[in-house]
Protein backbone atom coordinates (compact mmCIF):
# COMPACT_ATOMS: atom_id res chain seq x y z
CA UNK A 1 0.00 0.00 0.00
CA UNK A 2 1.24 3.48 -0.83
CA UNK A 3 1.81 5.63 2.26
CA UNK A 4 -0.46 8.36 0.89
CA UNK A 5 -3.43 6.05 0.07
CA UNK A 6 -4.95 6.54 3.51
CA UNK A 7 -4.71 10.30 3.08
CA UNK A 8 -6.64 10.40 -0.17
CA UNK A 9 -9.24 7.92 1.11
CA UNK A 10 -10.12 9.50 4.48
CA UNK A 11 -8.03 12.65 4.97
CA UNK A 12 -6.78 11.09 8.19
CA UNK A 13 -9.97 10.81 10.21
CA UNK A 14 -13.40 12.15 11.17
CA UNK A 15 -12.36 15.80 11.21
CA UNK A 16 -10.32 15.88 8.01
CA UNK A 17 -12.88 13.93 6.02
CA UNK A 18 -15.22 16.92 6.11
CA UNK A 19 -12.68 19.43 4.84
CA UNK A 20 -14.00 19.54 1.28
CA UNK A 21 -17.26 21.23 2.30
CA UNK A 22 -16.29 22.81 5.62
CA UNK A 23 -12.99 24.49 4.72
CA UNK A 24 -13.13 28.26 4.77
CA UNK A 25 -16.48 28.48 6.55
CA UNK A 26 -16.75 26.03 9.44
CA UNK A 27 -13.05 25.19 9.53
CA UNK A 28 -10.20 27.59 8.81
CA UNK A 29 -12.52 30.62 8.53
CA UNK A 30 -10.95 34.02 7.92
CA UNK A 31 -11.80 36.72 10.45
CA UNK A 32 -10.52 40.02 9.11
CA UNK A 33 -10.07 43.55 10.40
CA UNK A 34 -8.98 44.81 13.81
CA UNK A 35 -9.04 42.10 16.49
CA UNK A 36 -12.08 42.65 18.66
CA UNK A 37 -15.71 41.72 19.23
CA UNK A 38 -16.72 43.02 15.79
CA UNK A 39 -14.82 41.69 12.78
CA UNK A 40 -15.38 40.90 9.13
CA UNK A 41 -16.28 37.39 7.97
CA UNK A 42 -17.12 36.68 4.33
CA UNK A 43 -17.25 40.42 3.72
CA UNK A 44 -19.84 41.14 6.45
CA UNK A 45 -19.63 42.48 9.98
CA UNK A 46 -19.95 39.76 12.63
CA UNK A 47 -20.17 39.81 16.40
CA UNK A 48 -17.36 37.45 17.35
CA UNK A 49 -17.37 35.17 20.41
CA UNK A 50 -14.50 32.91 19.32
CA UNK A 51 -11.35 34.74 20.37
CA UNK A 52 -9.53 34.00 23.65
CA UNK A 53 -8.67 37.68 23.94
CA UNK A 54 -10.05 37.62 27.48
CA UNK A 55 -8.75 40.97 28.74
CA UNK A 56 -8.98 42.72 25.38
CA UNK A 57 -5.23 43.31 25.22
CA UNK A 58 -4.81 42.32 21.56
CA UNK A 59 -5.43 45.85 20.30
CA UNK A 60 -4.74 47.86 23.43
CA UNK A 61 -3.02 51.08 22.28
CA UNK A 62 -0.15 50.78 24.78
CA UNK A 63 0.55 47.25 23.59
CA UNK A 64 0.39 48.14 19.92
CA UNK A 65 2.89 50.92 20.64
CA UNK A 66 5.18 48.62 22.64
CA UNK A 67 5.09 45.93 19.93
CA UNK A 68 5.91 48.42 17.18
CA UNK A 69 8.73 50.07 19.11
CA UNK A 70 10.30 46.73 20.06
CA UNK A 71 10.15 45.56 16.43
CA UNK A 72 11.84 48.78 15.32
CA UNK A 73 14.48 48.59 18.05
CA UNK A 74 15.39 44.92 17.74
CA UNK A 75 13.94 43.41 14.55
CA UNK A 76 12.49 39.89 14.63
CA UNK A 77 15.82 38.04 14.54
CA UNK A 78 17.30 39.16 17.87
CA UNK A 79 18.36 37.24 19.89
CA UNK A 80 19.80 34.65 17.52
CA UNK A 81 20.02 31.03 18.60
CA UNK A 82 18.59 28.94 21.41
CA UNK A 83 18.50 30.41 24.90
CA UNK A 84 21.15 27.99 26.16
CA UNK A 85 23.68 28.79 23.45
CA UNK A 86 23.36 32.43 22.42
CA UNK A 87 19.73 33.49 22.73
CA UNK A 88 19.38 34.67 26.31
CA UNK A 89 18.66 38.26 27.36
CA UNK A 90 17.87 40.39 30.38
CA UNK A 91 14.35 40.93 29.03
CA UNK A 92 13.71 37.15 28.94
CA UNK A 93 14.93 36.76 32.50
CA UNK A 94 12.99 39.76 33.81
CA UNK A 95 9.77 38.37 32.37
CA UNK A 96 10.46 34.97 33.92
CA UNK A 97 11.16 36.47 37.34
CA UNK A 98 8.01 38.57 37.25
CA UNK A 99 5.83 35.64 36.22
CA UNK A 100 7.22 33.40 38.96
CA UNK A 101 6.49 35.97 41.65
CA UNK A 102 3.01 36.64 40.29
CA UNK A 103 1.88 32.98 40.29
CA UNK A 104 3.49 32.29 43.66
CA UNK A 105 6.44 30.14 42.62
CA UNK A 106 10.21 30.40 43.07
CA UNK A 107 11.13 30.39 39.40
CA UNK A 108 9.73 30.28 35.88
CA UNK A 109 10.97 29.36 32.41
CA UNK A 110 9.69 30.81 29.13
CA UNK A 111 8.34 28.48 26.45
CA UNK A 112 8.26 29.28 22.74
CA UNK A 113 4.79 27.78 22.29
CA UNK A 114 2.16 26.68 24.78
CA UNK A 115 1.17 23.44 23.05
CA UNK A 116 4.73 22.38 22.35
CA UNK A 117 5.73 23.48 25.84
CA UNK A 118 3.23 21.25 27.63
CA UNK A 119 4.25 18.23 25.57
CA UNK A 120 7.88 18.91 26.40
CA UNK A 121 7.26 19.45 30.13
CA UNK A 122 5.68 16.00 30.39
CA UNK A 123 8.47 14.43 28.34
CA UNK A 124 11.18 15.97 30.54
CA UNK A 125 9.59 15.13 33.89
CA UNK A 126 8.98 11.40 33.47
CA UNK A 127 10.72 8.22 32.39
CA UNK A 128 9.49 4.72 31.58
CA UNK A 129 9.29 3.74 35.27
CA UNK A 130 6.96 6.63 36.15
CA UNK A 131 3.16 6.60 35.91
CA UNK A 132 0.90 9.39 34.62
CA UNK A 133 -2.63 9.89 35.98
CA UNK A 134 -4.68 12.42 34.03
CA UNK A 135 -8.18 13.81 33.56
CA UNK A 136 -10.22 12.33 30.71
CA UNK A 137 -11.07 15.76 29.28
CA UNK A 138 -7.51 17.05 29.22
CA UNK A 139 -6.51 19.32 26.34
CA UNK A 140 -4.87 17.82 23.26
CA UNK A 141 -1.44 19.12 24.29
CA UNK A 142 -1.65 17.01 27.46
CA UNK A 143 -2.93 13.98 25.55
CA UNK A 144 -0.07 14.22 23.06
CA UNK A 145 2.45 14.56 25.88
CA UNK A 146 0.96 11.50 27.59
CA UNK A 147 1.11 9.51 24.33
CA UNK A 148 4.87 10.05 24.21
CA UNK A 149 5.24 8.39 27.60
CA UNK A 150 6.79 4.93 27.29
CA UNK A 151 5.51 3.81 30.67
CA UNK A 152 2.03 3.31 32.12
CA UNK A 153 -0.72 5.92 32.16
CA UNK A 154 -4.13 5.88 33.81
CA UNK A 155 -7.04 8.18 32.95
CA UNK A 156 -9.72 9.15 35.45
CA UNK A 157 -13.25 10.32 34.69
CA UNK A 158 -13.54 14.06 34.27
CA UNK A 159 -13.35 15.90 37.60
CA UNK A 160 -14.39 12.68 39.38
CA UNK A 161 -12.47 12.42 42.66
CA UNK A 162 -13.52 8.83 43.31
CA UNK A 163 -12.24 7.80 39.89
CA UNK A 164 -9.09 9.86 40.43
CA UNK A 165 -8.39 8.14 43.73
CA UNK A 166 -8.92 4.72 42.16
CA UNK A 167 -6.35 5.49 39.43
CA UNK A 168 -3.91 6.82 42.03
CA UNK A 169 -4.26 3.51 43.88
CA UNK A 170 -3.44 1.61 40.68
CA UNK A 171 -0.51 3.90 39.96
CA UNK A 172 0.84 3.53 43.49
CA UNK A 173 0.81 -0.28 43.29
CA UNK A 174 2.64 -0.17 39.98
CA UNK A 175 5.33 2.30 41.12
CA UNK A 176 6.02 0.08 44.11
CA UNK A 177 7.21 -2.45 41.52
CA UNK A 178 8.94 -0.08 39.08
CA UNK A 179 10.48 2.31 41.61
CA UNK A 180 9.08 5.25 39.67
CA UNK A 181 6.98 8.24 40.66
CA UNK A 182 3.49 9.51 39.84
CA UNK A 183 2.63 12.66 37.89
CA UNK A 184 -1.01 13.75 38.03
CA UNK A 185 -2.09 16.16 35.28
CA UNK A 186 -5.22 18.27 35.20
CA UNK A 187 -6.38 21.69 34.03
CA UNK A 188 -7.18 24.79 36.02
CA UNK A 189 -10.01 25.74 33.64
CA UNK A 190 -11.25 23.21 31.12
CA UNK A 191 -11.55 25.17 27.89
CA UNK A 192 -14.48 23.22 26.46
CA UNK A 193 -16.82 22.96 29.46
CA UNK A 194 -15.66 25.96 31.46
CA UNK A 195 -15.43 23.83 34.62
CA UNK A 196 -12.61 24.43 37.05
CA UNK A 197 -10.37 21.47 37.77
CA UNK A 198 -10.76 20.25 41.34
CA UNK A 199 -7.27 21.32 42.29
CA UNK A 200 -7.81 21.76 46.01
CA UNK A 201 -9.50 18.38 46.42
CA UNK A 202 -6.86 16.61 44.34
CA UNK A 203 -4.08 18.21 46.37
CA UNK A 204 -5.78 16.87 49.52
CA UNK A 205 -5.21 13.37 48.11
CA UNK A 206 -1.48 13.93 48.66
CA UNK A 207 -2.19 13.00 52.28
CA UNK A 208 -2.98 9.46 51.06
CA UNK A 209 -0.78 9.12 47.96
CA UNK A 210 2.69 10.16 46.92
CA UNK A 211 2.40 12.11 43.68
CA UNK A 212 3.18 15.47 42.05
CA UNK A 213 0.61 17.61 40.27
CA UNK A 214 1.02 19.48 36.99
CA UNK A 215 -1.70 22.06 36.25
CA UNK A 216 -2.36 23.40 32.76
CA UNK A 217 -3.90 26.79 33.54
CA UNK A 218 -3.98 28.18 30.01
CA UNK A 219 -7.48 29.64 30.46
CA UNK A 220 -7.08 30.47 34.16
CA UNK A 221 -3.91 32.56 34.06
CA UNK A 222 -4.91 36.22 33.98
CA UNK A 223 -8.61 35.54 34.49
CA UNK A 224 -9.02 33.56 37.70
CA UNK A 225 -8.21 34.52 41.27
CA UNK A 226 -8.21 37.75 43.24
CA UNK A 227 -5.28 39.18 41.28
CA UNK A 228 -5.63 37.06 38.13
CA UNK A 229 -2.73 34.83 39.15
CA UNK A 230 -4.70 31.75 38.18
CA UNK A 231 -7.07 29.01 39.25
CA UNK A 232 -4.75 27.90 42.04
CA UNK A 233 -5.16 31.40 43.51
CA UNK A 234 -8.94 31.20 43.01
CA UNK A 235 -9.01 27.94 44.98
CA UNK A 236 -6.44 29.06 47.57
CA UNK A 237 -4.06 26.18 46.90
CA UNK A 238 -1.03 27.88 45.35
CA UNK A 239 1.52 25.96 47.43
CA UNK A 240 0.00 22.57 46.58
CA UNK A 241 0.54 22.91 42.83
CA UNK A 242 3.99 21.50 42.04
CA UNK A 243 4.22 22.46 38.36
CA UNK A 244 2.24 25.41 37.02
CA UNK A 245 1.82 26.02 33.29
CA UNK A 246 0.41 29.18 31.72
CA UNK A 247 0.11 30.40 28.17
CA UNK A 248 0.46 33.87 26.66
CA UNK A 249 -2.00 33.10 23.85
CA UNK A 250 -5.15 33.89 25.83
CA UNK A 251 -5.33 36.55 28.54
CA UNK A 252 -2.02 38.03 27.34
CA UNK A 253 -3.04 38.03 23.65
CA UNK A 254 0.45 36.97 22.59
CA UNK A 255 2.35 33.79 21.81
CA UNK A 256 4.36 31.37 23.91
CA UNK A 257 3.97 30.26 27.50
CA UNK A 258 5.78 29.53 30.74
CA UNK A 259 6.24 26.87 33.39
CA UNK A 260 6.72 27.74 37.06
CA UNK A 261 7.68 25.84 40.19
CA UNK A 262 10.46 25.38 42.73
CA UNK A 263 13.84 26.69 41.57
CA UNK A 264 15.48 23.26 41.44
CA UNK A 265 12.64 22.01 39.23
CA UNK A 266 12.81 24.94 36.82
CA UNK A 267 16.60 24.61 36.63
CA UNK A 268 16.08 20.96 35.69
CA UNK A 269 13.54 21.81 33.00
CA UNK A 270 15.71 24.62 31.66
CA UNK A 271 18.44 22.09 30.92
CA UNK A 272 16.28 19.13 29.90
CA UNK A 273 13.33 20.39 27.82
CA UNK A 274 14.44 19.43 24.34
CA UNK A 275 11.87 21.60 22.57
CA UNK A 276 13.47 24.66 24.19
CA UNK A 277 17.13 23.61 24.22
CA UNK A 278 17.11 22.99 20.48
CA UNK A 279 14.79 25.82 19.42
CA UNK A 280 15.45 29.50 18.76
CA UNK A 281 14.60 31.82 21.64
CA UNK A 282 11.43 33.92 21.60
CA UNK A 283 12.22 37.02 19.49
CA UNK A 284 12.83 40.20 21.44
CA UNK A 285 9.78 42.12 20.13
CA UNK A 286 7.57 39.32 21.46
CA UNK A 287 9.28 39.29 24.85
CA UNK A 288 9.20 43.08 25.24
CA UNK A 289 5.58 43.08 24.11
CA UNK A 290 4.77 40.35 26.62
CA UNK A 291 6.32 42.42 29.39
CA UNK A 292 3.93 45.26 28.55
CA UNK A 293 0.98 42.85 28.43
CA UNK A 294 1.98 41.44 31.81
CA UNK A 295 2.26 44.95 33.23
CA UNK A 296 -1.28 45.80 32.11
CA UNK A 297 -2.64 42.46 33.31
CA UNK A 298 -1.41 43.31 36.82
CA UNK A 299 -2.12 47.05 36.87
CA UNK A 300 -5.57 47.19 35.27
CA UNK A 301 -7.90 44.90 37.27
CA UNK A 302 -10.85 46.72 35.69
CA UNK A 303 -10.22 44.67 32.53
CA UNK A 304 -10.78 41.45 34.46
CA UNK A 305 -13.81 42.98 36.17
CA UNK A 306 -15.32 43.86 32.78
CA UNK A 307 -14.65 40.34 31.48
CA UNK A 308 -16.59 38.88 34.39
CA UNK A 309 -19.41 41.40 34.03
CA UNK A 310 -19.92 40.32 30.42
CA UNK A 311 -19.54 36.61 31.24
CA UNK A 312 -22.10 36.71 34.06
CA UNK A 313 -24.62 38.68 31.99
CA UNK A 314 -24.25 36.27 29.07
CA UNK A 315 -24.50 33.14 31.21
CA UNK A 316 -27.44 34.44 33.26
CA UNK A 317 -29.32 35.43 30.12
CA UNK A 318 -28.76 32.05 28.48
CA UNK A 319 -29.98 30.16 31.56
CA UNK A 320 -33.05 32.39 31.85
CA UNK A 321 -33.90 31.45 28.25
CA UNK A 322 -33.68 27.74 29.06
CA UNK A 323 -30.29 26.96 27.54
CA UNK A 324 -28.04 24.33 29.06
CA UNK A 325 -24.60 25.82 29.78
CA UNK A 326 -23.42 22.86 31.80
CA UNK A 327 -21.38 23.28 34.96
CA UNK A 328 -19.22 26.21 33.92
CA UNK A 329 -18.00 28.30 36.84
CA UNK A 330 -15.59 30.34 34.74
CA UNK A 331 -15.90 32.81 31.87
CA UNK A 332 -15.92 30.00 29.24
CA UNK A 333 -19.56 29.68 28.14
CA UNK A 334 -20.64 26.49 26.34
CA UNK A 335 -24.19 26.07 25.07
CA UNK A 336 -25.17 22.39 24.88
CA UNK A 337 -27.73 21.46 22.23
CA UNK A 338 -29.09 18.20 20.85
CA UNK A 339 -28.77 17.59 17.14
CA UNK A 340 -26.73 15.94 14.42
CA UNK A 341 -24.01 17.29 12.14
CA UNK A 342 -26.55 18.51 9.60
CA UNK A 343 -28.44 20.54 12.19
CA UNK A 344 -25.21 21.85 13.68
CA UNK A 345 -24.03 23.25 10.36
CA UNK A 346 -27.47 24.64 9.49
CA UNK A 347 -27.98 26.48 12.78
CA UNK A 348 -24.43 27.81 12.75
CA UNK A 349 -24.94 29.15 9.24
CA UNK A 350 -28.24 30.72 10.35
CA UNK A 351 -26.56 32.48 13.28
CA UNK A 352 -23.86 33.84 11.01
CA UNK A 353 -25.92 34.81 7.97
CA UNK A 354 -29.11 36.03 9.67
CA UNK A 355 -27.76 37.48 12.90
CA UNK A 356 -24.07 38.02 12.20
CA UNK A 357 -23.11 35.98 15.28
CA UNK A 358 -19.80 34.13 14.98
CA UNK A 359 -18.99 31.50 17.61
CA UNK A 360 -17.14 28.19 17.62
CA UNK A 361 -19.06 25.02 16.85
CA UNK A 362 -18.06 21.67 18.36
CA UNK A 363 -19.44 18.35 17.11
CA UNK A 364 -18.47 14.66 16.91
CA UNK A 365 -15.75 13.32 17.24
CA UNK A 366 -14.73 15.97 19.78
CA UNK A 367 -17.99 15.27 21.65
CA UNK A 368 -20.44 12.32 21.41
CA UNK A 369 -22.78 11.98 18.45
CA UNK A 370 -26.11 13.71 18.86
CA UNK A 371 -24.66 16.66 20.77
CA UNK A 372 -23.67 20.13 19.63
CA UNK A 373 -21.69 22.69 21.58
CA UNK A 374 -21.66 26.35 20.64
CA UNK A 375 -18.82 27.84 22.67
CA UNK A 376 -18.91 31.53 23.54
CA UNK A 377 -15.79 33.31 24.80
CA UNK A 378 -16.60 36.62 26.57
CA UNK A 379 -13.95 39.34 26.64
CA UNK A 380 -13.43 42.71 28.28
CA UNK A 381 -14.09 44.39 24.94
CA UNK A 382 -17.62 43.04 24.52
CA UNK A 383 -20.54 45.29 25.48
CA UNK A 384 -23.91 44.68 27.09
CA UNK A 385 -25.43 45.46 23.69
CA UNK A 386 -23.39 42.58 22.26
CA UNK A 387 -24.78 40.31 24.97
CA UNK A 388 -28.38 41.33 24.25
CA UNK A 389 -27.96 40.87 20.49
CA UNK A 390 -26.59 37.38 21.11
CA UNK A 391 -29.35 36.41 23.53
CA UNK A 392 -31.99 37.50 21.03
CA UNK A 393 -30.33 35.47 18.28
CA UNK A 394 -30.01 32.38 20.47
CA UNK A 395 -33.65 32.59 21.55
CA UNK A 396 -34.79 32.43 17.93
CA UNK A 397 -32.26 29.76 17.02
CA UNK A 398 -33.32 27.60 19.98
CA UNK A 399 -36.99 27.72 18.99
CA UNK A 400 -36.17 26.85 15.39
CA UNK A 401 -34.02 23.91 16.51
CA UNK A 402 -36.86 22.54 18.67
CA UNK A 403 -39.29 22.91 15.78
CA UNK A 404 -37.07 20.85 13.48
CA UNK A 405 -36.39 23.77 11.15
CA UNK A 406 -32.71 22.91 10.80
CA UNK A 407 -33.47 19.30 9.85
CA UNK A 408 -35.53 20.59 6.97
CA UNK A 409 -32.94 23.07 5.77
CA UNK A 410 -29.80 21.11 6.59
CA UNK A 411 -27.19 21.17 3.80
CA UNK A 412 -26.00 18.00 2.13
CA UNK A 413 -22.50 17.23 3.44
Amino acid sequence: MDLFDKITSSMGGPIGQHQKWSHGYFSYPKLEGEIGPHMQFNGKEHLVWSLNNYLGLANHPEIREADAKAAADYGMAYPMGARMMSGNSTHHEELENGLAEFVGKEAAFLLNYGYQGMVSIIDALINRNDVIVYDAESHACIIDGVRMHMGKRYVYQHNDLESCEKQLERATKLTEQTGGGILLITEGVFGMSGAQGKLKEIIELKKKFDFRILVDDAHGFGTMGKTGAGTHEEQDCIDGVDVYFGTFAKSMAGIGGFVAGDKFLIDFLRYNMRSQIFAKALPMPMVVGLKKRFELLKSQPQLRDKLWQIARALQTGLKERGFDIGVTNTMVTPVFLKGDLYEATALTRDLRERWGIFCSIVVYPVIPKGLIILRLIPTATHSMEDVQRTLDAYSEMGEKLKAGHYRETAPVV
